[in-house]
């Protein structure tokens, strides 16, 4: 690691920072609306972009700085066990084809702006619309402290800042630099501004990794020796745990571990509110079906992405924190200028789906408690003003957690993200289905699923931590170990499923569906109303 400043590959990252700070301002004149203060505008981009937009919107929602840093990570520290992301990444796209354009479409016909406005209308219930945003901005403040992370590693390794004993202002300044600048264009521009950095932040990252692929394996010997390297290492045996550091192909014991976490993180990505943030802006039900059908090139990308962790064990880099493996590799292997732009691609891998996260959690605020709970007759400038200042108090909540906690708390609760997030599942997905399953049980069953998620991931422990050391636990009744999120998934259904039935045998009263059969087919041609939710009747806050 370099003892001082990189300076050549520091001005390459601030060239490229510079770049997309001005077009994040600029984007606000890019498809400038007739009305600017709404939240279908600021929020939503006026539901307009086209296919090629959506596909680098949506690419750089899903794939974050995060997953630049943490998949080759994972494959640094404990081998292919981190491939996990790569199947889920394949296992959604069909899925979401399935239940994504539905989603548009009432969404378009009705004015939705989040998931909790389709389940307030869909199934009446005031309170199961609270749970659900209520879940997706818990869900989503640590997913963006850790966009934050990706940052810091990036500064760490170019020298930037100052080491442990400097003072905790000075170490700090580039990324509250960082922060201040991706808050005002934010404000400025909506989501406009990230579909516009994504194009410089997607092309980045495909052109980083295309290089490192052909050119870092070149200098180590080809793929047989990265293998062979990869493998000595991992029978290695870790001091701490006094078992192997991991396995270049995993065992038989920890299959059911890979399989069900690729499954439960497949069911939760498209449960994230960016996830839908970035979906509902596209301009017709099409689109969705087109970027279903594209998106799995980023799985490619992905795939590739993850043998980086295999060449950082054949390179030698050592590092007590595995986040900066990666950076670390770019640095010893790559000329100053080129190490530069692999900075440049994850730090702007980091600003786009901060600045999508944020606005997807301030949207859920103000069309969800504001709006429901605080001031019913808000007006349409009203809700896009506070939507603007919940923005930014997400970016400072997630920007102080990052400043002020250990990082591992923050990957902690990235991982308890996933386990939330999945628990909305039977209501948002369940819902664009049928409308069979009851309002309460729904509610009971988020309840209890997400008690026994947190619970269970309380209870696991690691090396170094007592609790939160992970997301696998032994499953009730099988006696293998598995994800926690998807055994509370598939818990918080049984749950659903056995109080409906009992619900409506004894008559409990279902809520009013403000939807319709054909809502869930319209397309941007059809005559939509966008319109705001009514206000609830006195029967329908459960």
């Amino acid at each position: 690691m370099n003892d001082g400043v990189n300076g050549v590959a520091l001005a390459v990252f601030v060239f490229f920072f510079a770049l997309v700070t001005v077009m994040g301002f600029l984007a606000a004149r890019w498809r400038k609306a007739a009305n600017e203060h709404s939240l279908d505008e600021w929020g939503l981009g006026g539901r307009s972009f086209g296919t090629w937009v959506t596909w680098f919107l949506l690419g750089g929602d899903l794939y974050t700085a995060y997953t630049f840093v943490a998949v080759p990570a994972a494959i640094y520290a404990a081998g292919a066990a981190g491939f996990f992301a790569v199947p889920y990444t394949i296992l959604v796209y069909p899925l979401i084809f399935t239940f994504l354009p539905r989603l548009w479409s009432v969404s378009h016909k009705h004015g939705y702006v989040t998931t909790s406005d389709f389940v307030r209308g869909r199934f009446g219930s005031k309170g199961l619309s609270l749970a659900v945003a209520l879940t997706g901005i818990l869900a989503t403040m640590p997913y963006i402290a850790l966009q934050l992370v990706g940052i810091q590693a990036v500064l760490d390794v170019m020298g930037v800042g100052g080491g442990e004993s400097t003072h905790w202002f000075v170490k700090d300044l580039p990324l509250l630099i960082a922060f201040g600048v991706l808050a005002a264009y934010t404000y400025s521009s909506g989501l406009r501004a990230p579909a516009l950095i994504a194009f410089v932040k997607d092309t980045l990252i495909y052109l980083v990794i295309a290089v490192a692929i052909i050119y870092i394996p070149i200098k180590l010997g080809g793929f047989d020796d990265i293998f062979a390297k990869a493998s000595e290492a991992y029978n290695e045996t870790n001091p701490a745990t006094g078992a192997p550091r991991g396995a270049l192909v995993p065992g038989e014991a920890g299959q059911w571990t890979y399989a069900t976490l690729a499954l439960g993180s497949a069911l939760a990505l498209f449960m994230y509110p960016h996830s839908i943030t970035a979906t509902l802006s596209s301009r017709s039900r099409e689109v969705i079906r087109r970027n279903t059908t594209i998106l799995p090139l980023y799985s490619l990308m992905l795939g590739l992405l993850a043998l980086l962790g295999f060449m950082a064990i054949a390179a030698g880099v050592e590092v007590q924190n595995g986040q900066l493996a990666i950076p670390q590799l770019f640095e010893d292997m790559f000329p100053d200028w080129f190490a530069g732009v692999a900075f440049a691609a994850i730090g702007i891998g980091a600003l786009v789906p901060a600045a999508i996260m944020s606005i997807a959690a301030a949207n859920l605020f103000t069309r969800n408690i504001y709006k429901d709970f605080l001031k019913p007759d808000a007006t349409p400038a009203q809700e896009t003003k506070v939507s603007k200042i919940v923005s930014l108090l997400v970016k400072v909540g997630a920007l102080a957690f990052v400043l002020t906690m250990d990082k591992t708390v923050a990957i902690n609760f990235q991982l308890l993200g996933g386990i939330w997030i999945l628990q909305t599942f039977p209501a948002l997905v369940g819902g664009l289905f049928t409308r069979w399953f009851h309002r309460w049980a729904l509610l009971a069953g988020w309840a209890v699923g997400m008690v026994y998620g947190t619970v269970a991931a309380y209870g696991v422990a690691s090396p170094t931590q007592k609790h939160f050391g992970g997301s696998a636990k032994e499953i009730p009744g099988i006696g293998e170990i598995g994800y926690i999120g998807l055994t509370a998934f598939v818990i918080n259904v049984l749950v659903t499923v056995v109080l409906t039935f009992v619900l409506k045998a004894v008559k409990a009263p279902e809520g009013i569906d403000r939807t319709k059969p054909e809502d869930y087919t319209a397309d941007a041609g059809d005559p939509g109303v966008q319109v705001e939710l009514p206000p609830a009747t006195a029967g329908s806050a459960h």
